[in-house]
């Protein structure tokens, strides 16, 4: 029976409670903000304590900005503000980090949420199951993206040290997010000097700001992950097959079957389209030449400035590594991979280039996205210079 004005089933229409909450679920756009926000922000806190930072605390991490930002200047010739100042760093809570990355990042979700609810079948299945799920599918996915994705940048804020976790620019220029206490609680669970553990800090998010905010990597790798994030391809016919697969006299059927529907991605049948494919290895290498770079500068100021900062880096990059199932959700959904093959990737692109010529040839990286290395060249540093007609 069809509810409404269009022919699309209603699997609730007979139950007047759970007709009005899908509906509701199914008017709030391709992703329920609300519910992004609530998720983000109780993923950020957790159970744990989220203090304000007191403004004493904000000018001790400005000071010390100082002294980092002209340093990331003087290595990168990039500016770490717009119009030649310096962006302020704003110390803030898990919470309010998880807000502000969402609603920074609205554009790029909202089209991943789009891209994910379209449906490229215009035919009715036959199947009633089929067309039911497909249905139910189609009512729950504002609801379910809000969660994931709500989910996912809570899981990053609860781990956030500054504004970069993710190599993505941001379009507020003119100020940095810090959560100052768990840059704090880092630095004494691994016994490092509170005032060195805030400059490494402050250096990695001035120079990732200063290096995504240049117009190569807005046209080059911002520009590919938004073509990944539009490139999915819902299939209708996907969650049929995968529940086809789970065998009933198994004892962990259940078990598999509940782990399936709390997979948004699975329950969507999103799956990965062959234009995705196909950008994959080019977005890898981006995204390895970049966090190669933003990490070469990182440690040659941070020596520079703290002496041996290595221990910092180690641990710091380690904990970005463990994130475990909020790196796999990324990594899926963005198509951003900050596994550690990923970092060796590109700290060996990086030193093969300083090998052969001098750290000044790495800011043509940044210059043109058409400079950005292929995945041979990120492999082979020689071919990249050899492009640019370096020697």
């Amino acid at each position: 029976m069809a509810d409404g004005d269009d022919n699309t089933p209603n699997p609730f229409g007979g139950l007047p409670f759970f007709n009005d909450m899908m509906r509701a679920m199914a008017q709030q756009g391709p992703l329920n903000w609300d519910l992004a926000q609530q998720f983000a922000q109780l993923g950020a806190v957790q159970d744990s304590p989220d203090p304000e930072p007191t403004s004493s605390v904000r000018l001790e991490f400005n000071q010390l900005a100082e002294i980092a930002g002209m340093q990331v200047r003087l290595f990168t010739s990039l500016e770490t503000g717009p119009h030649g100042t310096q962006s302020e760093i704003l110390t803030t809570t898990r919470a309010r980090w998880a807000h502000r990355t969402l609603t920074d990042l609205r554009p790029l979700f909202t089209d991943l949420a789009t891209a994910l609810t379209s449906s490229p079948h215009t035919e009715q299945s036959e199947d009633p199951m089929a067309a039911m799920l497909a249905n139910i599918s189609s009512m729950m996915a504002p609801a379910l993206m809000g969660m994931s994705i709500g989910s996912m940048v809570g899981s990053l804020g609860y781990h956030a040290l500054g504004q970069y976790e993710l190599p993505l620019a941001r379009p507020h220029t003119s100020e940095i997010l810090v959560v100052s206490s768990s840059v704090d609680t880092f630095a004494a669970d691994w016994s490092i000097a509170k005032d060195d553990m805030r400059m490494w800090v402050l250096i990695h998010e001035l120079a990732s700001h200063a290096i995504l905010a240049t117009p190569a990597i807005e046209k080059g790798l911002t520009s590919l992950v938004r073509r990944h994030v539009t490139g999915f391809r819902p299939d209708p016919q996907a969650l049929m097959e995968s529940i086809g697969h789970i065998d009933p006299s198994n004892p962990e059927a259940m078990e598999s079957i509940q782990s399936m529907f709390s997979d948004p991605m699975v329950l969507m049948g999103a799956i990965r389209s062959p234009e995705q494919e196909k950008l994959a290895p080019l977005l890898d290498a981006h995204v390895a030449a970049i966090s190669g770079y933003i990490d070469f500068v990182v440690d040659s100021v941070s020596t520079k400035l703290l002496g041996n900062s290595a221990p910092i880096a180690e641990a710091v990059r380690r904990r970005r590594v463990e994130a475990g199932a909020d790196t796999q959700l990324i990594e899926r959904l963005l198509g951003i991979s900050m596994t550690r093959a990923q970092q060796l990737r590109g700290r060996s692109f990086i030193e093969g280039v300083v090998e052969r010529e001098d750290e000044v040839v790495l800011q043509q990286l940044l210059t043109s996205p058409q400079n950005l290395p292929t995945p041979n060249e990120v492999d082979a540093p020689g071919l990249w210079l050899a492009r640019l007609e370096i020697s």
